[in-house]
């Protein structure tokens, strides 16, 4: 088991009402919960097929030089990268449109 933590934008109700019946949601779109590795990888399935135009970033603790780790799912100016065995974030230009 370990501490996870989803963060949501602009994604449907149904999604989540999901991530509502494994985590606790502290604020508007922020979840929080202490899964198994399996019932993680459940939850980003679902994200994945439930999450549509909205914008995920889930994050999990874990044995690696930071402590944790995390993967991102949709359109957002943060990017992860890897460097030197390290995830860090990239921040993509403004779109000017």
């Amino acid at each position: 088991m370990s501490m996870l933590v989803v963060v949501t934008e602009g994604v449907p109700p149904r999604l989540r009402g999901r991530l509502a019946v494994w985590l606790l949601e502290v604020r508007a779109g922020v979840y929080v919960g202490d899964v198994s590795r399996r019932v993680r990888e459940m939850i980003w399935q679902q994200t994945e097929e439930l999450a549509e135009d909205g914008n995920v970033v889930m994050a999990w603790a874990t044995n690696t030089e930071s402590g944790f780790d995390f993967i991102t799912y949709g359109k957002n100016r943060r990017m992860p990268v890897e460097f030197d065995g390290l995830r860090l974030v990239k921040f993509l230009p403004e779109s000017l449109d």
